[in-house]
């Protein structure tokens, strides 16, 4: 049997790795993980309910063809930072070539015109998630289904993360306005907020909050690669990297912040940190070498730094 898919991103020669999994496009790894135990489950060798070989064979190429392929692909911190950044580009393309795209299925047409759309995407994909590999044989069918509706989702975060100064399609006469069976760029709303870069953002400003900075970083990386210019991305990092006693990469990021926004708050205060530091750190060097103290035999600093105070370090 054939494992081709037709419908949704598939139809662009794109892989829809998070419509195999049925997991949302925003998802993160512990939803992912937790959404491919369940499959893997439903299709192993030794936890499969088929009676047919047929049906086994089905379930195993079905697992090791696609299920695998998709966790391996959104699981690991590069190969998904990677697939985002083409899986956007392939969203921008798309919205380029035309000014709508043709859909096939109800849940699909309904989302090009619900007013709350991150909200109907979620529940849509929850509810396709339920049944989508009870049935092997339309198992194929469904994810096509799935990635229309990513592929709904995905263009519309697009339009509205458009610059203005892009040209806007001129209207139809009112006779020929969009119908359900089409995704228009000027039918999206502005959610902006529900954006894939926004939900990073979030989750760094959460992990920041829990001084997780580790995986802070990890967040607004991907953020950067979706979107290189945005400025409070790159102020956000630059805050990590300052908390981390990193001065170099956050000096370079706090400028190019504010070199993108010269209002941003984040970059402003934190450059001035940056300039207060260098500053003390600049006298201490001077009144050490007046007193020809502060270092040892070997002109080794005996002191814990700047930042061991100010973020609560502990001296080596």
């Amino acid at each position: 049997m054939s494992l081709k898919i037709d419908r949704g991103l598939f139809k662009y020669d794109f892989t829809d790795y998070h419509a195999i999994l049925c997991v949302p496009i925003n998802a993160d790894v512990k939803e992912i993980r937790k959404r491919y135990l369940k499959i893997a489950r439903r299709l192993h060798p030794d936890s499969c309910t088929a009676t047919s070989n047929a049906e086994k064979q089905l379930a195993s190429d079905l697992l090791s063809k696609l299920v695998n392929p998709a966790y391996e692909r959104l699981s690991q911190e590069k190969n998904r930072g990677e697939y985002m950044l083409v899986l956007l580009q392939t969203g921008k393309r798309l919205l380029q070539e035309s000014t709508s795209i043709d859909l096939t299925s109800d849940v699909a047409k309904q989302l090009a015109q619900t007013s709350h759309l991150e909200q109907a995407y979620k529940s849509a994909i929850a509810l396709l998630a339920e049944t989508q590999y009870d049935s092997l044989d339309n198992v194929l069918q469904t994810i096509g289904l799935i990635s229309e509706a990513n592929l709904v989702y995905l263009v519309r975060n697009v339009a509205v993360s458009k610059p203005v100064a892009n040209p806007t399609p001129t209207p139809t006469p009112a006779t020929n306005t969009a119908t359900p069976s089409k995704v228009n760029q000027t039918t999206a709303p502005p959610v902006k907020e529900d954006s894939m870069v926004a939900q990073y953002i979030r989750r760094s400003q959460d992990l920041l909050a829990k001084n997780q900075l580790a995986q802070a970083e990890v967040e607004l990386r991907d953020a950067l690669k979706l979107e290189p210019n945005n400025s409070r991305c790159h102020s956000l990092i630059a805050m990590v990297y300052l908390k981390q006693n990193q001065i170099k990469m956050a000096k370079v990021h706090f400028h190019r912040a504010l070199q993108l926004d010269p209002q941003d708050e984040i970059a402003l205060e934190g450059q001035h940190t940056i300039e207060k530091i260098l500053g003390q750190k600049s006298a201490s060097s001077k009144s050490a070498a007046k007193s020809g103290t502060g270092t040892n035999k070997a002109g080794k600093s005996h002191g814990g730094g700047l930042f061991g105070g100010l973020f609560g370090g502990k001296k080596k």
